[in-house]
């Protein structure tokens, strides 16, 4: 070819170009494969494509880049989805809910947004965790309304196995609540909650509680450590004496201890009156008093590995290897039932709100239930004279 060829044709060529077409958005559709395209981008990015009609209208779907897929994939892709549509299904559909319905992860966060500051700073933290080892990646690339019930059964077990039943109900209580959020906001039909109806693990029963010898122990074991770490002895003493949940003791300022009465300005259920008996405001006077937004009870570093260290160490020496500091909490409560305190009484004192609470910490031992019955037996006896009964003589 010569020279003088090559501009001849170049010419014919740049004649045939459309005035005004350059910057452009066009599509060059294929022969041989009805539909299927290349889409030219202002940019100049290329980008294949498909154009069918669905449901009576031309729609445009995109296959892919150009820079990323062959056409000779793109085309085999278009086949498929042109037999797809063929069979009544409408790929754009996935597409297009995703515009509105989000991602569930789209959606935890979302939730997170909204819902976090409404919680507490201690259930914040908690949640927080709950969400890095159970939620994160729970149901990925799942749309919401993909998620089931089966679903969430199946997830409720897999973290039973893998963290624990205790934890297995915690996280699923939040998600519950996030899908309840979903279906207020309107993103899935109402009544569709997955975890709505999926069964709790059993949580563990409480019952323990300190007998007088094991109390005594407790003592002892308090009164060796005092020299040494008296910080330590009045945080646990106080817990005994109060029946205060540990964080309410840990997180104690100086402003809220008020005579005989501790003003907590936060705890699980709200601000509430401790009140203080002798012995409990007794150890609050053997501190040195702070300021008024000064802790009672001051740690270095982590408050809470603190007192938890100290008390493994202090049941061990004790002998109460199974007594949780907990379980302070739950013998106050009980020692209160033994006492004839009311559920309503001891639900006051313990800052419950629902008397069904309380009642799962009024236990009382064997000894107690029996010399109650004995005492109930003696007097109905004596009232219906069954001293001369046959069955006493």
């Amino acid at each position: 070819m010569t020279g003088y060829d090559l501009k001849h044709i170049l010419a014919e060529e740049l004649a045939r170009v459309v005035p005004g077409e350059a910057g452009k958005r066009r599509t060059r559709f294929d022969y041989v494969l009805p539909g299927f395209g290349e889409r030219i981008h202002r940019s100049g990015r290329k980008s294949y494509v498909l154009q069918r009609t669905i449901g009576g209208k031309q729609r445009l779907i995109t296959i892919g880049d150009a820079a990323i897929l062959t056409e000779r994939i793109a085309k085999d892709v278009a086949r498929r989805l042109i037999l797809r549509i063929e069979l009544g299904q409408n790929p754009a559909d996935k597409k297009k809910r995703g515009r509105k319905t989000p991602t569930y992860a789209a959606f935890l966060q979302s939730y997170w947004d909204v819902a976090a500051p409404t919680w507490k700073k201690s259930t914040r933290e908690i949640h927080d965790i709950y969400r890095r080892t159970h939620l994160d990646h729970a149901f990925a690339g799942n749309f919401i309304d993909e998620i089931g019930h089966a679903d969430a059964v199946r997830w409720h077990a897999e973290v039973t196995r893998s963290a624990g039943p205790g934890a297995a109900n915690r996280a699923m209580e939040i998600l519950k609540a996030m899908f309840a959020k979903a279906e207020a906001w309107g993103y899935i039909p109402e009544h569709s909650n997955p975890f709505r109806g999926v069964k709790k693990n059993r949580g563990r029963k409480i019952e323990r509680f300190l007998s007088d010898a094991e109390m005594a122990r407790l003592g002892k074991a308090l009164a060796d450590r005092r020299a040494d770490q008296p910080v330590e002895v009045a945080l646990v003493t106080l817990l005994a004496l109060t029946g205060c949940r540990r964080g309410e003791i840990l997180n104690l300022t100086w402003g809220e201890v008020q005579g005989r009465k501790l003003k907590l300005t936060d705890s699980k259920t709200g601000p509430r009156i401790v009140w203080l008996g002798e012995e409990a405001r007794a150890v609050l006077d053997g501190l040195p008093r702070g300021k008024r937004d000064e802790r009672v009870f001051p740690f270095k570093g982590q408050s809470v590995s603190a007192i938890d260290w100290f008390w493994r160490k202090l049941r061990r020496d004790a002998g109460l290897d199974d007594v949780r500091l907990h379980d302070l909490r739950h013998n106050y409560a009980s020692l209160a039932a033994r006492s004839s305190e009311t559920l309503p009484m001891i639900g006051s004192l313990l800052g419950h709100r629902q008397v069904s609470t309380t009642a799962r910490y009024a236990h009382l031992d064997d000894t107690s239930l029996l010399e109650a019955a004995t005492e109930i037996g003696d007097e109905i006896a004596c009232r219906l004279a069954l001293s001369e009964a046959p069955w006493r003589q």
